[in-house]
């Protein structure tokens, strides 16, 4: 019964007890600075909702499936998802903590006790004084009477239990702690995702890029090639000079030197995509070997800026999660401070031979609490405070970094694709110039009114025009990306 006194004082402790500490309050809504919220809105339009998969926006199949597929292959995504099973059993150990702990053991050991050692306080080789009359201080009255140095059998079984009472929160401060770092596991995971999927969508554009480029270049050679033999032929019949024909050459020799510099940045985009689906080089060859008429005019945009910008980035809100647990664990090191009170007790059967080990006779107990106060701990506790004191401090200066560097990349994004687009614009109208300016020299040459020369002039400033407007439209392709993956596109936020 006064066990039973005790456990029920202990529960009323427990249920009563405080928690130290400063608690977590979430940080204020995020509201867009004026001037990246007045772009967002010109651009962009209305504020709206972004989708979890915005490169299905493209209408690409063949980014569509390459997307898939690295999300499903990506080692470093695997490897984030990984760490979340890590956080989540961590956050299992911790909910043991300020919990009752029950074991049970059992045992046999055949002892000898040594009438030299502390035997000897009690007289070795005497009978066994009688436990009830208080001659047997160690303990002793349960070994064999006669000589102390005697084999002895000695079989045990039991429970033994304890229980720290949580009296100033330490252990919901830490389960408080550990709940939030499994939370950040989990968001950094998601925002690992963002990166690998707008990292591939660039890499896949980066390619289409490189691979119109390659069929200009290649249909350019052609004709160039074309125009050189004229000028060869011409040449030779003496209606032209040496002078054409060099030039054609050297023209066909320029176009030559770009061509394996074009065909070595589509070699390296394929093998960036297939390392991103954690692929063996040349993995993802078949896939991408389709047509090259795949499109790079990418013209979907997010539908606005999201006021609530932490509920789309990820990394945000993983940023937050570890702030919560940062100043979840300056309430664990205060209570550190504080005295604690176990209780502990265990049950059992003792006896020195098998027939007298199943008796009720043969039990044993023990209870009761013991308090716990430090009082010196050579400066062991303060320094815990202070470091968890610190690290709650980086960790909101990491928060407010990781959200100051949001709207630094929505600003870049928003600039980026404003030039662009006034680049694809300008490159546009620089290509309709040149070709007209090609088909023109092309009659006149044909005619007879001018000069070769003129007209791989055309020709030349053509192919610039043309290389230009492809880096154009490539390049407002993927300044859309950088939007959507700076808006926190690729990841849907669970339900308040």
């Amino acid at each position: 019964m006064r066990a039973l006194r005790i456990l029920v004082s202990g529960l009323m402790l427990a249920g009563s007890g405080c928690t130290l500490g400063p608690n977590h309050t979430p940080p204020p809504a995020l509201t867009p600075p004026d001037a990246t919220q007045s772009a967002a809105q010109a651009m962009l339009g209305q504020e709206g909702t972004i989708s979890a998969a915005w490169w299905q926006s493209f209408h690409d199949p063949v980014l569509d499936r390459l997307e898939a597929q690295t999300l499903d292959g990506n080692l470093d995504l695997a490897e984030a998802t990984a760490r979340i099973g890590s956080a989540r059993a961590q956050d299992h150990m911790a909910g043991a903590i300020g919990r009752p702990h029950i074991a049970g053991n059992s045992s046999y050991q055949r002892e000898r006790a040594s009438p030299k050692g502390i035997l000897a306080l009690t007289g070795a080789g005497s009978p066994a004084p009688s436990a009830a009359g208080g001659g047997d201080p160690f303990g002793t009255s349960t070994l064999p009477p006669g000589s102390k140095s005697d084999d002895y059998d000695l079989f045990q079984a039991g429970f033994d239990a304890s229980w720290e009472l949580d009296l100033w929160g330490k252990a919901r401060r830490i389960r408080e702690a550990s709940r939030a770092e499994a939370q950040e596991a989990v968001l950094q995971r998601d925002a690992v995702r963002i990166s690998l999927s707008a990292e591939v969508a660039r890499t896949y554009m980066r390619l289409r890029g490189a691979e119109a480029r390659l069929t200009i270049l290649r249909d350019n050679r052609k004709a160039v090639a074309a125009g050189e033999r004229i000028a060869q032929r011409r040449l030779s019949s003496g209606a032209s000079t040496r002078f054409d024909a060099a030039t054609a050459g050297a023209q066909l020799a320029a176009i030559d030197a770009q061509l394996p510099l074009a065909e070595r940045e589509a070699a390296q985009a394929r093998n960036a995509l297939a390392l991103l689906a954690g692929l063996e080089p040349h993995g993802l060859d078949a896939v991408l070997a389709g047509p090259e008429t795949a499109s790079v005019q990418a013209t979907a945009l997010p539908e606005g800026l999201p006021s609530d910008l932490a509920r789309h980035r990820p990394d945000i809100k993983a940023a937050e999660a570890a702030l919560h647990a940062a100043t979840a664990r300056i309430g664990a090191a205060k209570a550190d401070f504080y005295p604690s009170i176990t209780l502990s007790g265990s049950f059992g059967l003792q006896s020195v031979t098998a027939a007298d080990f199943p008796l009720w006779n043969a039990r044993q107990f023990v209870a009761g609490p013991v308090l716990s106060l430090p009082i010196f701990q050579g400066g062991r506790l303060k320094g815990r405070l202070e470091l968890a004191q610190s690290e709650q401090k980086i960790a909101a200066l990491r928060y407010r970094e990781t959200v100051l560097r949001a709207w630094h990349e929505i600003d870049d994004a928003l600039e980026i694709l404003r030039t662009a687009d006034a680049r694809l614009t300008a490159t546009t109208e620089g290509v309709a110039q040149s070709r007209a300016a090609a088909h023109v020299s092309e009659r006149r040459y044909g005619a007879g009114a001018t000069g070769y020369v003129d007209v791989l002039v055309a020709e030349r400033a053509r192919l610039d025009r043309e290389a230009e407007w492809i880096d154009a439209r490539a390049e407002r392709a993927i300044a859309i990306t950088a939007l959507y993956k700076a808006l926190g596109g690729g990841w849907a936020p669970p339900s308040a």
